[in-house]
């Protein structure tokens, strides 16, 4: 593949876009073998036929590192509730919350989940999307949580798109373990993510630690088998409540972090240490109408990378459109259009162990978005336009 007369937005560094005007790519076997401005092309490329982007922007395609995709039902009904003053946490409590979501998806059946989580995902691919994370966590039973994890899987076969599948059995407390958490962990929840692991269906593994979920010593149980079974973690921290969890997820060498609203200077410390990545759901910020913000600016000092993503769920964050996400990142979080677009791409590879993707320099995956704009800072500016032009993956336009 080789795409000629395009603006790059390689993302090289951290430092800025990486602009490169009259540019072009070159891929080959699914990889980048030279990036740079057409009249540094080498001569063995010279006479290739290519793809003339007439002058569009080439970015790396985007990566959406934290989605719950996969679910049954929806919960229209407390977004009136929290219109009318109802909490996050107060809805939970009452039976509403992931909890409803759980009856919903234990009622499905796999067909019926792949369907329904196709029409979201075609959604995420329409705007560039390569690349998901997808969660299990509204099963928080054997079965259901099983069932939703081979649904993940079935997703790829489906569509041309990379999927990495998260256990999160430790995102809520079901019914009938009402009052004992520390038996739901030990009794169902492990002895799932090893049944899960030994199926082949787990990439990561997730957790919930928060006041209505699990306490940093319950989630550190869940850790513990995950490192035993070799698998990375990653971890809600700190979204309602400043709990520890960041801290917890640093100390586990977490991939990363994620909402972390009430996350404090010494947590951005924590994670800057151990290379977890924060990340930011704005989705859920703006849907919960929260007020307190990410600790943005500690990130920065700390040299912490920021990833953004959709968290794509039925209750806190129905939002399906990763440029809609980039752009509440800048406008709710006060991120920069840089900093929004690395975290749809480097910052969200890195947040999924994924680091030969979201950047155009040799070596790195040809996964790449062609886009009917001029300059990058227009994914984040544009509010309800698609600017697509083209999606590429594996050097596939």
């Amino acid at each position: 593949m080789l795409i000629t007369n395009a603006t790059l937005a390689t993302l090289r560094d951290d430092s800025g876009f990486g602009l490169i005007p009259e540019g072009a790519v070159a891929a080959r076997d699914g990889s980048i073998i030279w990036a740079g401005p057409a009249a540094e092309m080498p001569d063995d490329l010279q006479n290739t036929d290519g793809y003339d982007a007439g002058g569009r922007l080439l970015t790396p395609a985007l990566i959406d590192c934290h989605t719950h995709v996969v679910f049954g039902g929806n919960r229209a009904e407390e977004f009136e509730q929290r219109l009318n003053g109802a909490g996050y946490a107060e809805i939970a409590r009452a039976g509403g919350g992931i909890v409803s979501t759980v009856r919903a998806t234990r009622a499905a059946d796999e067909d019926a989940l792949l369907r329904d989580a196709l029409t979201r995902v075609d959604a995420l691919i329409a705007e560039g999307v390569t690349l998901i994370e997808i969660k299990s966590g509204y099963g928080l039973d054997a079965e259901t949580e099983l069932k939703m994890l081979r649904t993940a899987r079935a997703i790829a076969g489906a569509r041309d798109i990379e999927v990495r599948t998260s256990f999160l059995g430790a995102h809520a407390l079901p019914a009938e373990y009402a009052g004992r958490p520390d038996a739901y962990i030990d009794g169902l929840c492990i002895p799932t993510l090893q049944a899960a692991h030994a199926e082949g269906l787990v990439d990561a593994v997730d957790g919930f630690c928060e006041g209505i979920a699990f306490s940093p010593a319950q989630i550190a149980r869940v850790f513990d088998v995950a490192r035993a079974l070799g698998l990375p973690v990653k971890l809600h921290a700190e979204q309602l409540s400043h709990l520890g969890g960041a801290t917890l997820a640093a100390g586990y060498g977490a991939l990363s972090a994620d909402h972390l609203e009430y996350a404090q200077a010494a947590d951005a410390q924590a994670m800057a240490a151990s290379g977890t990545v924060a990340v930011m759901l704005p989705g859920a910020f703006y849907t919960l109408r929260e007020t307190q913000m990410p600790p943005i600016q500690a990130f920065r000092d700390h040299g912490v990378p920021m990833a953004v993503a959709t968290d794509c769920n039925p209750g806190s964050s129905p939002l399906t459109s990763p440029l809609l996400a980039m752009n509440m990142a800048c406008t709710l979080f006060r991120m920069t259009p840089v900093e929004a677009l690395l975290g749809m791409t480097a910052h969200a590879a890195r947040a999924l162990g994924a680091p030969d993707r979201g950047r155009i320099i040799k070596g790195a995956r040809a996964d790449l978005c062609l886009w009917d704009l001029r300059h990058p800072a227009e994914l984040a500016y544009r509010i309800g336009y698609n600017p697509l032009h083209k999606r590429i993956t594996g050097g596939r336009l």
